[in-house]
């Protein structure tokens, strides 16, 4: 396979890659939900096969195999839409590790995350003083959020976080 046609490859499948996701929307690489995030490493992995492909037959059928998890991601997102329970299905759950400067412990250890892997992100997140500290959350994606401040945090931003 020479670099010529690694190139030809590499143009077609990124423009496959441009095209699906106007089609599917902005959420096709979005890391909102741990199913999105999983989709989109499973869609790199299928576009450096792609390139890579040691024919052009392969080449189609890797494509193909990209075209239909971008199908299944934007059916799955137009079904949590329409129908509540399937997000609580694909998704999961926001879990609360820690409240008002308090470590909810049961909840460190269901989410399997330390003490101080919490206080590792209360730094990056520059929280200066626990008592300050209204929320941490284990998000669905695996990213943490810290709620810090003087005020109390508004219920909107937990609702939906398991607690």
């Amino acid at each position: 396979m020479d670099i010529l046609e690694i190139l030809l490859r590499a143009a077609i499948a990124t423009g496959a890659v441009i095209a699906l996701t106007r089609i599917n929307g902005l959420r096709s690489f979005s890391k909102m939900s741990g199913f999105d995030f999983a989709l989109t490493v499973a869609k790199g992995s299928i576009l450096a096969s792609a390139m890579m492909a040691g024919s052009w037959n392969r080449f189609w059928v890797i494509l193909a195999a990209l075209l239909a998890l971008f199908l299944v991601q934007g059916i799955i997102s137009r079904l949590r839409e329409r129908f509540g329970r399937m997000e609580g299905a694909v998704d999961n759950t926001p879990l609360l590790l820690m409240r008002n400067g308090e470590f909810l412990d049961e909840n460190l250890k269901r989410g399997q995350v330390s003490r101080s892997d919490v206080i590792g992100k209360l730094r990056e997140a520059n929280a200066l003083r626990l008592d300050q500290v209204r929320a941490v959350v284990l998000e669905a994606t695996g990213d943490v959020s810290v709620l810090h401040g003087p005020e109390e945090c508004d219920d909107l931003l937990l609702e939906g976080v398991a607690r």
